[in-house]
């Protein structure tokens, strides 16, 4: 499930844009399934980063990570050259999401995922007697 949809796209750059961007045949509307493309590969885009850190997908996700979809989307709908503030804002998009996955900046969503080793089911065995660290052998 992507972290924007259409609306939260069309609310921070407007339908000229989206209809620019998208309207291959001239039609004047905007392209939807080129959109929900975007939205989708920019969420998956998300999720490799956030799976270190966070179970996902996010039921909820905060608004930060909207806001980086739709970043990441506008980008992706540019074929030709995007303007310097589309590519600005794609690589902050970029380097938040780096920041998320080395722990440097958190989500506000609950439970991270827990960073230890799942247990292996095998039985750990441990004796008493010769100690072979810590002393050499006795």
């Amino acid at each position: 499930m992507p972290y924007a949809t259409l609306t939260d796209m069309t609310t921070r750059y407007g339908e000229s844009e989206l209809i620019e961007q998208t309207d291959l045949t001239g039609s004047g509307m905007i392209n939807t399934a080129a959109v929900a493309l975007v939205l989708a590969d920019a969420s998956a885009l998300i999720d490799g980063y956030l799976a270190s850190r966070y179970s996902i997908p996010l039921a909820a996700p905060p608004d930060l990570l909207v806001s980086l979809c739709c970043d990441l989307a506008r980008y992706a709908l540019y074929v030709d050259a995007a303007p310097d503030v589309v590519v600005s804002r794609r690589d902050q998009a970029m380097t938040a999401l780096r920041d998320i996955a080395a722990g440097r900046l958190r989500l506000d969503v609950g439970i991270e995922a827990d960073s230890a080793p799942a247990p292996s089911g095998l039985a750990v065995v441990v004796q008493p007697g010769r100690k072979v660290f810590g002393g050499g052998l006795r």
